[in-house]
């Protein structure tokens, strides 16, 4: 008979979970707050020494909360495409960023062959019960939110208007695109896999892979290898650059 902790541990393993230990995660955060390799860090090298004219940036939430763009695209002017699904949140984001001609707002989630028509958010009347990290994980997947402790019956599941990217590249007629950056918890693998089997524009491509599946992370990887990008981890985000681009930091 499986003790416990063994059938705890199987059932988060059906799910694609895999536990680890707390002074590992406590580490982590450690080396996350002090270190200067992170994510701000790079994303100013990569703004003062390489001119980025254009980006995408899908997963924006509220542009306020964990942003890493907010600031840069204010100071240089960048024109700009801001991707959020979640009514609630593109209404903080389209505040946000109030009056800038050059920063366009998309109310839709990124789905590859419009596959994915709605998303896991925590219901509003139960936020305040975690957080501030809880309001920027809605997801398709409704185990991730699990995985991050909301309990089944504070998730609600939302419509959302659905794009791929292609789509999102037509509607507003991009034909040069300097950074594309990524963060919807989970989904990210199959834009970048989408976006670089579709497109022949070659951005600076920032995503969150942590939450992506092993095997399809793998896929990734081999179409980034074959596109001939480099790429580098830097805390919970990949950094990938083409070839003929010069990475200076």
């Amino acid at each position: 008979m499986l003790s416990i902790k063994k059938f705890i541990s199987k059932i988060i393993g059906w799910y694609g979970f895999k536990l680890l230990s707390k002074n590992h995660i406590k580490n982590l955060r450690i080396i996350s707050k002090n270190t200067k390799l992170n994510t701000n860090n790079i994303l100013g090298k990569i703004f003062s020494k390489i001119k980025i004219n254009s980006l995408i940036q899908i997963g924006a939430n509220d542009g306020d909360r964990f942003d890493n763009l907010n600031f840069f695209i204010k100071k240089y002017k960048i024109k700009s495409i801001l991707v959020e699904p979640v009514r609630k949140y593109f209404l903080s984001l389209k505040s946000n960023y109030k009056e800038l001609d050059f920063v366009n707002l998309e109310n839709s989630a990124i789905s590859v062959e419009e596959e994915k028509n709605y998303i896991y958010t925590v219901s509003e009347k139960f936020l305040n019960k975690y957080d501030n990290h809880i309001p920027g994980i809605n997801s398709f997947d409704k185990n991730h939110l699990i995985s991050h402790g909301v309990k089944k019956k504070h998730i609600e599941k939302k419509e959302v208007v659905a794009i791929s990217i292609e789509k999102l590249i037509e509607k507003y007629k991009i034909d040069n695109l300097d950074l594309l950056f990524i963060d919807t918890e989970g989904y990210d693998g199959k834009i970048v896999y989408d976006f670089l089997s579709k497109s022949s524009m070659r951005p600076i491509i920032i995503f969150e892979f942590i939450h992506i599946k092993f095997n399809f992370f793998e896929k990734v990887i081999k179409k980034l290898d074959e596109k001939n990008y480099n790429y580098f981890e830097v805390q919970e985000n990949l950094f990938c650059f083409p070839n003929e681009n010069k990475i200076i930091l």
